[in-house]
Parts: C-alpha cells; structure tokens; sequence
C-alpha cells in the first residue's frame, strides 16, 4: 500500500538526513518513555485516527494498513537500532510527532486514491 511508494522512500530519506538528532544524544529526563514507545504510540495515534476518518475502509483494508505499519516500525526499528531503547528527547519526541504525521499523510493520500 504505501511502503512500496516513492512517498515512503521520500519519507525515510527524510529520517535518514536529521539521523544526527538521535545520534549520541542524551535526555534530560531518565524517566522520559524510550524511542522505540513513543514511535510505537505516534504511529498508533495517527493510524487510529486514519482508520476512523475513513469509515469506507474494509476489514481487509484496515488489516492491510496494520500490515503496512508493521513494516514501518520495523524498518525504524532498522535505522535507529542504536538508540530504540535510550530515553527520548524533546527533539526526538517532536521529530517522531512529525514523521508520524508525515506517515498519517501517506496513507491518507493512497486510500483517497484507493476509495476513487
């Protein structure tokens, strides 16, 4: 659905040039929810929220976008293998809020499409 897209590609290339926010960072807060939880709870928002704008969709479809984001937490899990278990920062936090609003939109764009 969206993870063969160039907007995916697009999106990754994104993630990959602003690495260095999650490189040799330290939070302030050690209590703060871990890299890994907070992409995990973003994306979860941002599918719900896909999920119910779209009343349209199908069983299969709505289990294809759980599919497809599967496949995107472990492709973030990938990049950022060094740092999924280190508390997140406030950057990080407002980058992965971004990015996840970046994959909201994605997914938005190919059922539009789909549902023509």
């Amino acid at each position: 659905m969206v993870t063969d897209t160039d907007g995916y590609i697009h999106i990754i290339e994104y993630l990959t040039e602003h690495l260095s926010l999650f490189e040799n960072s330290i939070s302030s807060n050690k209590n703060a929810d871990t890299v890994m939880a907070v992409i995990e709870v973003e994306l979860s928002e941002q599918i719900i929220s896909v999920c119910s704008q779209n009343e349209l969709l199908t069983f299969n479809q709505r289990n294809a976008i759980i599919r497809e984001v599967d496949a995107i937490v472990y492709d973030l899990e990938e990049i950022l293998s060094g740092v999924v278990n280190n508390p997140v920062t406030e950057e990080q936090n407002a980058f992965i809020k971004e990015f996840a609003s970046l994959i909201k939109n994605l997914f938005d764009t190919e059922i539009n499409i789909q549902l023509s």
